[in-house]
């Protein structure tokens, strides 16, 4: 009988990350992987009922938000780097190919890892963000740059997470209008403005005119099904109905109604749901 090691940690790029590990631990393993401006915390309850369905959920808090992740500058923030925590946590688990789940920055993430190192991944359920290029084509065919026009702002150096600091008031009202609860933007001020992880934040935004075109444009083999809100004031409808165009395997479009950004927290058991319909369409093939 081989024994499972739990993973509360990992190590990749001279840094180390924290890790969730929860359910059963021969579970088939779902990698959960978090966006802006939030932390792991933020997948607790999807977490939690795929653990009651038997999957193993393994979910890290990413580069620029676990303490001791925290590079400095842009340059640490591309996406082969990111592809790279991803890939050296998924060989920290030693589970071999895994369902990969992103919401936000963190889905953008997945997309990357799915299709540049397709070994690693069984299924992909991307939640809110689209396909990097399904995204760029929304900006020149839809209302997308305008609902975009905060990634602008994040470019200047210091002064958004000055903003952040001195004006807590400001960023609550932001993250309300766009869906969130009063309790988790309060988990935002604690975990991230508080715990100091405002600067790796926002150095995701400030690294993406330092990209790679290869980590953006490669299309994805797995089993995919994409997940769309209407509430979403972030994301257009027309990026979410080109994200089908980047993935050679099978593919799914969910639209929520109704729902905001803030998927995962928001209808865990719908979302839920749909990541062990893409996780079993793993092996068959078929979303």
């Amino acid at each position: 009988m081989t024994l499972v090691r739990r993973v509360d940690s990992f190590s990749h790029d001279g840094l180390t990350f924290d890790v969730r590990d929860t359910g059963p631990a021969d579970g088939a393993v779902v990698v959960l992987l978090h966006g802006f401006p939030q932390t792991g915390t933020s997948w607790a309850a999807t977490a939690a009922l795929l653990n009651q369905r038997g999957f193993r959920t393994v979910v890290p808090d990413q580069r620029g938000y676990s303490p001791g992740a925290r590079p400095r500058g842009r340059f640490a923030y591309r996406m082969s780097r990111l592809v790279g925590d991803t890939a050296a946590l998924v060989r920290a688990v030693g589970a071999g190919p895994v369902h990969l789940v992103g919401h936000d920055w963190g889905a953008a993430v997945a997309w990357s890892t799915a299709a540049r190192r397709p070994e690693l991944v069984r299924s992909l359920t991307s939640v809110s963000v689209p396909h990097g290029l399904a995204f760029v084509r929304a900006m020149v065919s839809s209302d997308q740059l305008l609902r975009s026009y905060y990634m602008v702002l994040f470019q200047v150096p210091w002064v958004p997470e000055w903003c952040m600091r001195t004006f807590p008031g400001v960023l609550a009202r932001s993250l309300g209008r766009t869906g969130m609860t009063a309790a988790q933007v309060e988990r935002v001020v604690a975990e991230v403005v508080r715990g100091g992880a405002l600067t790796g934040a926002f150095n995701w935004y400030r690294a993406m005119m330092v990209q790679s075109p290869r980590y953006v444009g490669a299309r994805v083999q797995a089993p995919t099904t994409h997940v769309w809100s209407d509430g979403d004031l972030a994301l257009s409808r027309r990026s979410a109905e080109l994200a089908g165009d980047y993935v050679r395997g099978a593919y799914r479009l969910e639209v929520l109604g109704g729902v905001s950004h803030w998927v995962p927290e928001e209808v865990p058991e719908v979302l839920a749901d749909i990541i062990q319909r893409t996780a079993d369409a793993g092996s068959s093939g078929a979303v």
